[in-house]
């Protein structure tokens, strides 16, 4: 790790306490050391993740004879399911758990899930025959040890970031930027173990054994996680933060006839409860005519609600991100492959194209960060919100690369049946992989940073939220510019079939350019505001 040890605080943060229940001491609990550890896990957890993520379409089509459609149907709504019960899942931790207990449980749930489909991919009895479909018997084991799967990924998600960032001291804000620069730089090689070494053990020794390994690795993750449990700092859970919110809502509407300037007394009686956006939402001041609700839980509440329209703009983003994993791999395997007359690059590992680049583009981006904000740190261009901007921007910018390098394909195999090689594709993976690191790294350390100390999980977690619901606009406009230019268009529809070159695919690009610039002008517009 990089992180530079002479800006770790030793001013102790109050509300910390060690393993033993005690008050935490600055320089034995948390700190650089800890963080370390939770970057290390993080790592070994996302090569599980990855490796999953491209098995088990495999996995549904060869072993339980699935078709590619619902296949891929099936793996879209897993993701997307598991991002988006990471909602439920920093509720936990935020709510009723530590982060660390949080992250253990949900973790043994996991695990509980790769053992099931480690089970049914080495018992031929719970796999259908060849060319027959599941049985109900096989299904349920399918879908059980599936969701269990999913259910465990979206605990984990949000409490090991937010456990992370707890263990340094979070008024540093170089420190905590730079933790959340190595955690994603963390995500990034397990990534790329994943497309790398994972998939090749697929293809060649077998499916099954990419689910032991995924369970030997993330039991190893588990146990690195519980080894560290000295050196941690942990912050008690401060009751249901959603429950604070719908009460403060609640009591506004109810008292929406009271007066403005006997709440506002009320406020002003507790300065040091006043946020950065204590001007907006005036109208929750008058949940503070209930003397049941405190100037501190409407702060919150305001807080909470600001965050949401940067959460929102970033969806769209993600909805580009999801092409990786779809179209441009269907692209990339009707592309030329071969690095060698013997060695062709196998579909499933193009992706490693874009997490080289964003591995790559981590430490440039420390250096020029620590470079410009140690000069002028008005000036920082790498701030949460201009680096979020920043993902954003590159992702158009992407997108209409991506339009052209279609374009170019489909002319070269429609007008002279050739194929072009697959590294055109990289100039588009490079910069979708720099949008990901800036977005992603960016929105992980920013929900962080800006949310209420005893909510922090759950907005960890929507980051991962904007994932899924990335993956879940990807499919609707897909099938939206089906209807429409099926219907509108001579030629049928931009995506239907299964071959590219009679496809509009870089049309469909183009409008996800065009879609993304709109929202990036909607991104700028609330981060103004912010």
């Amino acid at each position: 790790m990089l992180l530079h040890r002479k800006m770790e605080s030793e001013i102790e943060e109050e509300g910390f306490e060690d393993w033993r229940g005690r008050r935490a001491i600055p320089g034995k609990h948390g700190g650089i050391r800890a963080a370390a550890i939770i970057c290390v896990v993080e790592m070994l957890e996302n090569m599980v993740f990855i490796t999953n993520a491209n098995t088990l379409v495999s996995y549904f089509i060869k072993t339980m004879h699935y078709s590619a459609a619902k296949s891929a149907t099936m793996m879209t709504n897993f993701l997307g399911t598991s991002f988006l019960l990471s909602l439920f899942g920093g509720f936990i931790a935020d709510s009723f758990l530590t982060r660390f207990a949080s992250f253990i449980i949900f973790c043994l749930i996991e695990i509980m899930g790769l053992i099931l489909l480690t089970i049914q991919a080495q018992v031929t009895k719970l796999q259908p025959p060849p060319s027959e479909t599941p049985s109900p018997r096989q299904e349920a084991v399918l879908f059980v040890g599936l969701y269990a799967l999913g259910l465990g990924i979206s605990g984990v998600k949000p409490a090991l970031p937010a456990h992370g960032g707890d263990q340094l001291d979070s008024r540093n804000k170089s420190l905590i930027s730079a933790f959340f620069n190595w955690y994603f730089f963390s995500i990034c090689i397990g990534g790329l173990v994943a497309v790398s070494v994972m998939v090749w053990i697929e293809e060649n020794v077998g499916i099954s054994w990419s689910f032991k390994i995924s369970v030997v690795v993330l039991a190893l993750a588990l146990s690195v996680f519980v080894g560290g449990f000295p050196f941690y700092r942990y912050k008690r859970p401060g009751g249901s933060p959603l429950m604070r919110i719908l009460k403060v809502i609640v009591s506004a509407s109810r008292n929406r006839k009271g007066s403005l300037l006997d709440a506002g007394l009320k406020q002003n009686l507790n300065p040091e409860n006043k946020s950065i956006h204590h001007n907006k939402f005036k109208c929750l001041d008058k949940a503070l005519l209930d003397d049941e609700i405190s100037a501190t839980e409407v702060e919150e509440t305001r807080t909470f609600l600001s965050l949401l329209p940067i959460f929102a703009s970033t969806i769209m983003m993600n909805c580009c991100l999801a092409q990786i994993l779809t179209f441009s791999v269907q692209q990339g395997a009707v592309m030329n492959r071969k690095l060698s007359p013997s060695f062709e690059i196998p579909v499933p590992s193009l992706t490693v194209i874009p997490v080289v680049f964003s591995l790559f583009s981590i430490p440039l981006y420390e250096f020029f960060h620590r470079r410009i904000s140690g000069q002028n740190p008005a000036m920082d261009l790498f701030q949460p919100l201009k680096r979020i901007g920043l993902g954003l921007f590159l992702a158009s910018i992407s997108m209409a690369v991506a339009a052209f390098v279609e374009a170019k394909r489909r002319f070269e195999a429609v007008n002279h049946n050739v194929s072009i090689s697959v590294f055109y594709l990289a100039v588009q993976y490079l910069l979708l992989g720099v949008s990901d690191m800036c977005t992603l790294g960016g929105m992980l350390e920013f929900f962080y940073r800006e949310a209420p100390e005893r909510m922090r999980s759950i907005s960890s977690s929507l980051s991962w939220c904007s994932n899924a619901m990335g993956f879940f606009l990807s499919t609707i406009l897909v099938e939206l510019t089906n209807s429409i230019t099926g219907a509108w268009f001579d030629g049928g529809a931009w995506l239907g079939g299964r071959d590219l070159n009679k496809a509009r695919l870089d049309l469909f690009y183009a409008v996800l350019s065009v879609l993304n610039t709109l929202n990036l002008f909607n991104y700028i517009y609330w981060a103004k505001r912010y």
